[in-house]
C-alpha cells in the first residue's frame, strides 16, 4: 500500500533521513521505534506533505506523492493523528470532528461518522460542546484520533499517541488502535513505548539517527536480546 524508497531529508544542514525505505501492506500495524531524535516523526511528516524529501520516492497505491501538498496527501485518503495531539483548542468537540471532514461533501455521512466517533470513544459524548482545550490529555488524543478518522483515511498514521498518558489511558490507546485496524484501516505508528508498539504492530522497523538498522516481525524483534536491551528495559 505504501512504498518509502530510499528518501533522503534535510533540516537545513542537517541530514535528518539517510536513504531510509520502509513498506506498508494493507491491512497491517507497522510500527517505527527508535530513542527521541532518531527521525520517526519526520518519516510520517514527511509522508503527510509537510516536509519534502530531498530525493527518493513515496507510493501510496502505486502513486508518487514525494513533494504533494499536504492537503492534497489528504485527499488520496493519508490522514495523521499529530504529536502533541494538536486540537483546535477554542473550538468544541463537535467542531474539531467537522473539521476533520473538510475534504467531504457528504453531510449525511459526515453526521452518521460523528456518531460511530462517539460510539468508539464514548468520553467524547459527554464534552460534544467543550472546548477542546479544556479537556484532559488522554481526552485531547482521542479526539485528535476521532478527528484523523473523519476523513475515512485507508492509511492513518500515528504519532506517539501514548505520550504523556498515565498508563491506563495508554492501553485504552492501543486497544482503539487495535479496533481501528480490526476495522479495515492500515495504521503506521511511530511511539516511543516501545513495549506496547511491539505488542500491537505486525511488523517493525527500528531507526538510529536518520537510519533503518533493523527491521522484521514485530513479536520476533521483541524477543530479540538486542532491542530488549536497547528499548524494552531488559
Amino acid at each position: 500500500m505504501l512504498k518509502v524508497d530510499n528518501i533522503n531529508v534535510y533540516y537545513g544542514a542537517i541530514h535528518a533521513l539517510k536513504g531510509i525505505s520502509v513498506e506498508v501492506n494493507q491491512g497491517e500495524i507497522v510500527t517505527l521505534i527508535g530513542a527521541n531524535g532518531a527521525g520517526k516523526s519526520t518519516i510520517l511528516r514527511t509522508i503527510s506533505g509537510l516536509l519534502k524529501p530531498k530525493s527518493g520516492e513515496i507510493n501510496f497505491e502505486g502513486v508518487n506523492i514525494a513533494g504533494k501538498a499536504a492537503q492534497e496527501i489528504v485527499k488520496l485518503s493519508i490522514s495523521q493523528v499529530p504529536e502533541g495531539r494538536r486540537v483546535f483548542a477554542n473550538m468544541t468537540v463537535l467542531e474539531n470532528l467537522e473539521l476533520g471532514a473538510y475534504i467531504r461533501t457528504d453531510s449525511k455521512g459526515v453526521k452518521e461518522d460523528i456518531e460511530k466517533i462517539f460510539d468508539r470513544f464514548p468520553q467524547l459524548t459527554k464534552r460534544r460542546s467543550q472546548l477542546a482545550g479544556t479537556m484532559s490529555g488522554g481526552e485531547q488524543q482521542m479526539l485528535a484520533m476521532g478527528r484523523a478518522l473523519m476523513s475515512r483515511p485507508r492509511l492513518l498514521l500515528l504519532d506517539e499517541p501514548s505520550m504523556g498518558l498515565a498508563p491506563l489511558l495508554v492501553r485504552d490507546i492501543f486497544s482503539i488502535i487495535k479496533e481501528i485496524n480490526a476495522s479495515g484501516t492500515t495504521v503506521l505508528l511511530v511511539e516511543q513505548n516501545a513495549h506496547m508498539a511491539l505488542s500491537i504492530a505486525h511488523r517493525a522497523y527500528v531507526l538510529e539517527t536518520g537510519r533503518i538498522t533493523l527491521s522484521g516481525d514485530a513479536k520476533e524483534l521483541a524477543s530479540s536480546e538486542e532491542i530488549q536491551k536497547a528499548y524494552l528495559g531488559g
